[in-house]
Formats: C-alpha cells, sequence, structure tokens
C-alpha cells in the first residue's frame, strides 16, 4: 500500500468496513456494490480499492480473513477509530452481502480523471462575486489574522457533518461553515487576498470559499482522492494532486480552471521507472514556484510558474516513499520525510539541489512543520508516524543542517505545532490505545516532555492561535469536539463542538509561515 496507511492500516481495518457501509443500501448486483463503494468508501479507501487513508479493501487484503469476524467487527465497532458499530442500522444481509463483495474484488486498474473530467465538474455557485460583501459579516480582528479552519470529517466521511468550521481565535466562537459533502481534509488561506480559502477533501474537491460571507463560491474536482494542494505567493494559481489518478494540476486561483496538467511518473532511487502518487504540494513567498513530492518516485518538482507552459524541474534520489515537508529560512528550504529511509531531507530550492539528509527516526513525518528559535539556533521538530520500537520526536539544528537531539515520547507523533510566543512544542500521540487521547507537551529551552494531555478523545493536529495565546487540538472519535487550551498555564478554556473534527488550520500559517517562527524570525534565518 502506497500512503501513510500502509504503517498503520491494522488497526484501522475496521473504519474500512464501517465506510463502506455508511449508507445502508439493500443492494444485491456487483455492480451496485460497486457504485456504494465508489460513492461511500473510496475517498478514505481509494477508487482503486487500493487504499489511501484508510486500508485497502480487496480480495488480497482481505484474503483469509473470517467473515464471521469482519461482520462482528461491523456490528460492534471498533475503540479509538472511525468504526461506529452497525447493530441496528443495518440488517444482517447487507453486512454478509458487502463483507462478501470486498472479498471477491480485486485492486482496480487506476481510473483517470482527465482536465476535461475537471472542467465538466466545474461548478459556480455565485456567478456576480462583486455582489459579496466588502468586509466580513461577523465579528474579526481587522487583518483577519484570528480566524481558525478545522477540517471536520463527520462521522462516516460524509454527510452533514462532513465540513469546514471557521473559528474566530480571540473568542473561540464559530462564526461559519462550509457543507463539503464529503470529509474536508486541508484548509488553505489565499496568501495575497484575506477574503478566499480553499477547501480540499478526501475525494479531491476544492471549494473556493469566501471568508467575509462564509460561503463557497466554486468548486471543482481534481481527481478521485488525494490531499495535497499549495497556493501561490502571489495567490494567482492552485496546485493539487491526486493518488488516485497519478497527477496533479495547475488552477486559477480566482476561476478554479485548470490550466495544466502533470503526469507524476518518473525513475525511483532504485533506479526503477514508477507512476507515483502526489505527496505534498507547497508555495512559497521566496519565489514564484510550486514544488511537489512524487511520494513512489522519490523526487521533489520545482514548478516555475512565471515561465511559459509552467516548466519542471527535477530533483531526484530524495528518498523512498516522500511525503509531507514543511519551509525554512525565508522559504528557501524544504523539509521532507522519507518515510522508508528514516531520514528528512534539506532542499535548496534556490539551487534545487539536495543540501543533506538527516536522521529522523523510525518512519518520519512532519505533518505542517514547527520550527522554533532559541539561543540564536533554528530548531526544526519531526515526528514519527509509526508502530516504532523507540518513539521519539528529532529536534534538528536547521541552520548547521545535524541532529540536536530527539526527545523521547510515549507513542508515535503526527503533527508537531509551535509558535514563537508559546513556550511548548505540542505533538499529538498516535497509538491503538488510550494514549491516543493525548498530546504531550516539549519545552522549547530544555527540549524535553514536561506535560501530557488528555483531551478526552482521540488526539489530533494541535494548532496555536496566530497570537500564539491558545492551543487549539482536535478530539476526534469519542470526543466529537475542539479543545482549546491557555498556551502558558495549559488549562482548559473552551471547547467547540463538532463531528469528527481533524486538521486545524491557522490563517496566521500565511503571515508565520512556518510555524514557531516569527516574521522578524524568518527573515533573520533567511
Amino acid at each position: 500500500m502506497k500512503t501513510t496507511i500502509k504503517i498503520l492500516n491494522k488497526s484501522l481495518l475496521a473504519s474500512s468496513i464501517a465506510m463502506l457501509l455508511s449508507s445502508g443500501m439493500a443492494l444485491a448486483k456487483s455492480e451496485d456494490f460497486h457504485k456504494l463503494y465508489q460513492d461511500n468508501c473510496a475517498s478514505c479507501h481509494g477508487s482503486d480499492h487500493g487504499g489511501y487513508l484508510a486500508p485497502a479493501l480487496n480480495s488480497s487484503t482481505l484474503k483469509g480473513r473470517s467473515p464471521t469476524a469482519l461482520r462482528t467487527i461491523v456490528m460492534t465497532g471498533s475503540f479509538d477509530t472511525l468504526m461506529p458499530p452497525f447493530y441496528g442500522k443495518l440488517d444482517d444481509d447487507q453486512i454478509r452481502g458487502v463483507i462478501k463483495h470486498l472479498q471477491e474484488t480485486p485492486k482496480q486498474p487506476n481510473p483517470a480523471w482527465t482536465i476535461d473530467d475537471m472542467k465538466k465538474s466545474l461548478k459556480v455557485y455565485v456567478k456576480d462575486e462583486s455582489t459579496l460583501p466588502a468586509k466580513p459579516t461577523y465579528q474579526i480582528d481587522d487583518k483577519f489574522e484570528n480566524l481558525i479552519g478545522v477540517a471536520a470529517r463527520g462521522k462516516y466521511g460524509r454527510g452533514e457533518g462532513s465540513k469546514a468550521v471557521f473559528i474566530n481565535s480571540a473568542t473561540h466562537q464559530q462564526v461559519g461553515e462550509i457543507a463539503t459533502g464529503t470529509a474536508a481534509h486541508i484548509i488553505e488561506f489565499n496568501p495575497a487576498n484575506p477574503r478566499w480559502a480553499y477547501v480540499k477533501t478526501d475525494t479531491a474537491e476544492i471549494f473556493k470559499v469566501d471568508l467575509y460571507s462564509m460561503q463557497a463560491v466554486r468548486s471543482i474536482k481534481t481527481g478521485w482522492n488525494g490531499p495535497g494542494i499549495g497556493v501561490s505567493r502571489d495567490g494567482k494559481y492552485i496546485m493539487a494532486g491526486s493518488f488516485v489518478p497519478h497527477n496533479a494540476v495547475i488552477l486559477n486561483a480566482d476561476t478554479l480552471e485548470p490550466l495544466k496538467t502533470f503526469e507524476l511518473e518518473g525513475t525511483d532511487p532504485d533506479g526503477k521507472h514508477v507512476s507515483s502518487d502526489s505527496g505534498m504540494i507547497i508555495g512559497t513567498p521566496y519565489a514564484d514556484i510550486f514544488a511537489i513530492a512524487l511520494e513512489n518516485a522519490g523526487q521533489v518538482w520545482v514548478i516555475d510558474l512565471n515561465k511559459e507552459g509552467f516548466p519542471v524541474t527535477r530533483i531526484e534520489k530524495v528518498g523512498r516513499h516522500l511525503h509531507d515537508a514543511f519551509l525554512t529560512h525565508g522559504g528557501k528550504k524544504l523539509m521532507i520525510a522519507s518515510y522508508d529511509d528514516s531520514i528528512v531531507a534539506a532542499i535548496d530550492l534556490e539551487k534545487r539541489e539536495i543540501i543533506k539528509k538527516l536522521d529522523a527516526g523510525c518512519v518520519p513525518h512532519v505533518g505542517g512543520g514547527s520550527a522554533v528559535k532559541v539561543d540564536g539556533r533554528t530548531l526544526g521538530f519531526g515526528t514519527n508516524f509509526g508502530d516504532c520500537d523507540k518513539t521519539v520526536v528529532s529536534v534538528w539544528d536547521l541552520d548547521k543542517m545535524e541532529v540536536v537531539k530527539q526527545v523521547p515520547v510515549s507513542g508515535g507523533t503526527e503533527s508537531p505545532a509551535a509558535h514563537a510566543s508559546a513556550p511548548y512544542v505540542a505533538v499529538d500521540i498516535i497509538s491503538k490505545d488510550r494514549r491516543a487521547r493525548t498530546v504531550q507537551l516539549i519545552d522549547k529551552k530544555t527540549l524535553e516532555v514536561v506535560k501530557t494531555l488528555d483531551v478526552g478523545g482521540h488526539a489530533y493536529f494541535p494548532e496555536y492561535s496566530a497570537d500564539g495565546k491558545f492551543l487549539y487540538i482536535s478530539a476526534g472519535y469519542s470526543g466529537d469536539e475542539v479543545v482549546v487550551y491557555d498556551s502558558n498555564t495549559l488549562q482548559k478554556v473552551a471547547t467547540v463542538p463538532m463531528e469528527s473534527p481533524a486538521g486545524i488550520f491557522s490563517r496566521g500559517r500565511v503571515k508565520y509561515m512556518t510555524r514557531g517562527l516569527s516574521p522578524d524570525e524568518m527573515e533573520q534565518s533567511k
């Protein structure tokens, strides 16, 4: 399996079946079951049955599994996964039929989604954007920095609970929400115009959102599934990538019109020519470029936006199974995790070459990235997304590009969060037990864990408010709320209810770029 959950898929098998059965429809024909899968499950398990955020569901991955055991999981649910009990919602014949269909269906060929398909999927909800309000219709600061967006998945990864929820982090009050139909995954803010945001779902729909009126004005489907999305520094372009199919596209950020597609393929570090998933996509404030990771090819491509045809520079042999990345040094350096090599590669985007490969522990993962300035050093923090013998958070000196320390933590970790005005780096713990409810706080100066917070549900994606006063954490699964803590006292100050909240995105990211560094510190790091 090609995705992050390749490493952890056993613990998520229950959610695989849950998503499949969410509609409760009684279907009998194989083609009907195929449609049921595409409509309800492919967003998490892949349109090709090959896996995505959750495990692959096909005749190979389910070979030898007891239908009775799978039926039990569906009926009772599974602790600390997205899988709720379905006893009473579906009858026994429905459960048996769906399980039989999955165990007989092989992984499918990668389905296409062309630029013509994208153009046909474009929807316009507000034809005349000049009719939109000239300022926000709710209470928010003048600079709009206090806005925080939360990607709410919804109980079944679709339906009424699937939305992007926006919160004023000064008051902790919800100020708007955008229905997305399927699970929202990533929220990006336009760096050149504060009124626009872009929400991408697990099914690769992108919504252009007017933050002043809190409504979607346009949408487009750019693939079957895949989370990658970035916005250029001038706010003119969006780039979106897919796991299925293996391509990426540049869009006009204003109209969402697709401008050019890229087939993601190349020679991997072992000399094999492969077709590849899209990993991270990122714009940078230092230049009019996008950087995109080819997960399976182990390459990073740099796309020039000011040159005709959007030409590509290929940086090869970066690592095996690339994924998340973050920027530092004024956006000139890219730190990208390579799962299978246990390294984080530093790339010079200006020279378009690899600087160094740093030890990063077992199955490295950097999330949205975090860096802090301590005693004149720029320190970067990287998490480890895996069930490893030694669970640590890696700390690097990003000026010298060397390992400073590996901080022991209580389990695998996913997304570090930091802020220049907050004393702690927060990391969410991922595990198969109650540790998954916790976030650990690392003191920026001592580089030691000093506090563990139990948020009441599966802890996801900590994020500081733009001013650093508050720490927002998603409490998913049994929690179903976003929990807010005072950044200094670590006392709980508020909760915001929603169905299965996941990623949290402060609009302050546009200003800070790298979470944990102030704009002044970003300038000093150049």
